[in-house]
């Protein structure tokens, strides 16, 4: 039974664990903020108690993320009624967390001399998750549920672009960063969750300019033009070829090979949410960005690992049963209740997203003889740590620089 599919079977195979051990991350960054930022990062985590684990650091970031957005959620599931403007503050508050710990982890674990490979696997799994909070809080709080069509876009555009970015990385073998990236989106989340704590989310609605353009246009338009300069670049990569064999991938495949995952989860999530006679997106917006967000992250993690260990990505995945299942019900005119199905594919993907993480975190930690969460031993503090690192086994990221440096997390 599929469930009991991870218990049966190693997910990772030797060859795969082996070429892991081996695996050398590379990352070029020239994110504008990351410097200004590095003073903050390196006293945070001058204050981090030695006996802390890196991964705990990340995992305890990405829960306050969570529990933030939740609340949030709880208040405006549909991102129509306005939220309290304490929730959106708690959203700015939990990403300012989020971001500063997932910035000291690495740091963190160059001071303990507790790298691995692990610690970036792990890292880009939470970020795969968080992703999808950190997109649908911010549609929350821009009131983008008046907008359906424009809340289904931001969303499902951030989870494209965060795929994209590690499909240019299974190309190219170096995951890059531009000057308006990662931080610096985060950053301007943060300051969309505090102009509605202080001007109140009703804000973003207002008329400004000529004609029926209200404020919320701002922020999309942004998202649109950033989106389109970086999936510019990332298409650039493919179509320039891979560091493999004849133009391939790391693993030797095609470089067009990753979209087909990417697309078998955007296409029908927009075909359910077009066709759907109960209008499922517009009354349970979030739920569905949750549903699908969970399926979009088991898919990234995938690549992420076919990446690490120069291995094939699968095409098809446990994941995709829910989506499966709306499409059919569709097909057949919805013989279940939609919302039924929808809370199904939540369940079953964010179950099904959380075992395959486990069970390949279990066998990393089994090949490594590491633990996930604990230094098993007293760490040793390292003598030098690079002022730009923010990697957990030891690459620095320093903005600008005209070499290969790592920005991920693997310890």
């Amino acid at each position: 039974m599929p469930l009991l599919a991870y218990k049966e079977r190693h997910i990772l195979s030797p060859q795969q664990l082996r070429k892991l051990t081996e695996h050398k991350y590379s990352c070029f960054s020239a994110s504008l903020l990351d410097p200004l930022l590095q003073p903050w990062w390196n006293w945070l985590v001058a204050q981090t108690p030695l006996w802390l684990a890196p991964n705990l650091i990340t995992i305890v970031g990405l829960i306050l993320n969570i529990v933030t957005t939740l609340i949030l959620i709880c208040y405006s599931p549909n991102g129509i009624d306005p939220p309290p403007r304490w929730t959106c503050f708690l959203c700015a508050l939990g990403l300012f967390v989020y971001q500063s710990l997932d910035s000291i982890d690495g740091k963190q674990a160059r001071r303990t001399n507790t790298s691995s490979p692990l610690g970036e696997l792990f890292d880009h799994g939470c970020d795969s998750i968080s992703t999808i909070f950190v997109a649908l809080s911010a549609c929350i709080s821009c009131q983008l549920g008046h907008y359906p069509n424009w809340l289904f876009f931001q969303c499902f555009c951030a989870i494209a672009l965060f795929y994209c970015a590690h499909w240019q990385t299974y190309v190219s073998g170096t995951m890059r960063f531009g000057r308006i990236d990662v931080t610096e989106a985060q950053f301007s989340i943060i300051a969309i969750h505090l102009v509605s704590a202080a001007l109140g989310p009703e804000v973003w609605l207002t008329k400004i300019g000529i004609g029926s353009i209200e404020l919320w246009s701002g922020p999309a338009i942004t998202t649109i033009v950033c989106g389109m300069l970086s999936l510019t670049y990332v298409f650039s990569v493919v179509v320039a070829g891979g560091v493999g064999k004849n133009g391939s991938t790391v693993a030797g495949t095609s470089v067009l090979s990753p979209s087909i995952p990417l697309t078998l989860v955007v296409l029908p999530a927009l075909m359910i949410a077009q066709k759907s006679p109960d209008n499922i997106f517009t009354e349970h917006a979030s739920v569905f960005i949750l549903a699908f967000g969970m399926v979009a992250a088991k898919i990234t993690n995938k690549l992420v690992i076919a990446h690490m260990t120069k291995a094939e990505m699968e095409y098809l995945d446990w994941s995709l049963l829910g989506p499966g299942l709306l499409f059919l019900n569709q097909y057949f005119n919805c013989i279940v209740p939609e919302i039924w199905l929808l809370w199904f594919t939540l369940a079953w993907s964010t179950q099904d997203l959380l075992r395959y993480c486990a069970q390949v975190c279990l066998e990393i930690c089994h090949h490594l003889r590491i633990e996930l969460f604990r230094i098993p031993y007293s760490p040793k503090v390292s003598n030098t740590i690079s002022v730009g690192s923010q990697s957990n086994f030891g690459a620095d990221k320093n903005g600008g620089t005209s070499h290969r440096k790592s920005k991920s997390k693997a310890h």
